[in-house]
């Protein structure tokens, strides 16, 4: 646990230090922001914000974790390296065609994303079983049960709707970045229980790269994560979640990710039952409450306080297996 920690404490420093230049050659580049007209009038003034931040969390993360955690036969962990890179470059193709000024260019569809998404999740849920051996699910005082064939199918389940929502979650400044430090530290702990200390490892680096991020995506935003971050968190989380057998806890420590995701499926199925009534004044739930009269940092600080609640129960249950 100590080394873990170390390493984490030094990826918030490379995140310090590469923060303010990669921001630098963002702007340099004018890969500022277009703010969708879905989005609450309030959020206008952040229109041009440089984008694709994600770079600096995940730079500094595969900065880390090269020299301290490729060594020792430690080679899991090029499964979540490997998902990290996958995800990435769909971010940033995805970003590039958010951009202020981007003319016809727009955004990847949901569906391509979904598509993309659904495939590499098939690839993460074979490597785990045949690759890593993980087939089984731990269940607080129930221990480790063997699903077989069926883990397949449950893990493709969880690394889709966990990516997903994690992507969701990411509106408002330093929601996601905080949100996903607490769940990636909870799993560090986890991890670290259970004897596979370089997966603790490099939850603590991804914990520490997001702190340094977040020295810069605090309210008001000098940057944004954009894709380049958000769908790389969701799809890492899951897939740290399942090479600890803990993923049954992904909806409690990540409590913050599913009630995010369910806003926004329960506002599309309220609407279209009711004739276009809604639900929410504006899903997905951060925007709710803003719109009720929440500030920015009251939504973000509070949501980060129930994700730290989820985060001390999963690890509570975990603990419990």
């Amino acid at each position: 646990m100590i080394y873990a920690l170390f390493v984490g404490g030094s990826a918030f420093l490379v995140a310090l230090l590469l923060g303010r230049p990669v921001i630098a050659w963002l702007s340099a580049k004018k890969f500022g922001k277009a703010i969708s007209e879905d989005q609450p009038s309030s959020h206008a003034t952040k229109a041009g914000t440089p984008t694709m931040g994600g770079i600096i969390i995940w730079g500094t993360v595969a900065l880390v974790t090269i020299p301290t955690n490729l060594v020792n036969d430690r080679f899991s962990i090029l499964l979540p390296l490997a998902v990290l890179g996958a995800t990435m470059a769909i971010g940033i193709w995805d970003d590039s065609g958010t951009l202020v000024g981007g003319g016809t260019r727009r955004g990847l569809t949901w569906r391509v994303k979904f598509a993309f998404l659904a495939v590499l999740g098939a690839i993460v849920a074979g490597t785990a079983y045949w690759g890593l051996e993980a087939e089984s699910v731990n269940i607080p005082w129930g221990g480790q049960v063997e699903l077989g064939p069926a883990y397949l199918v449950i893990a493709w389940l969880t690394f889709f709707a966990t990516t997903s929502a994690v992507s969701i979650t990411d509106g408002l400044d330093g929601l996601l970045g905080g949100t996903a430090a607490i769940a990636f530290g909870a799993y560090a702990i986890i991890g670290f229980v259970q004897g596979q200390d370089y997966l603790a490892t490099y939850s603590f680096t991804v914990v520490g790269a997001l702190l340094g991020f977040l020295w810069y995506n605090a309210h008001p935003a000098q940057v944004f994560m954009g894709d380049t971050g958000a769908l790389p968190l969701g799809a890492v989380l899951a897939t740290v979640a399942l090479m600890t057998g803990h993923w049954l806890l992904l909806p409690i420590i990540g409590i913050v990710f599913v009630a995010e995701a369910l806003s926004d499926v329960i506002q599309i199925a309220y609407f279209q039952t009711t004739g276009g009534r809604r639900l929410f004044r504006k899903a997905p739930l951060h925007n709710h409450f803003e719109l009720v009269g929440w500030s920015e940092p009251q939504v973000v600080i509070r949501l980060w306080l129930i994700g730290f609640a989820g985060a001390m129960v999963g690890i509570a249950l975990a603990l419990a297996v």
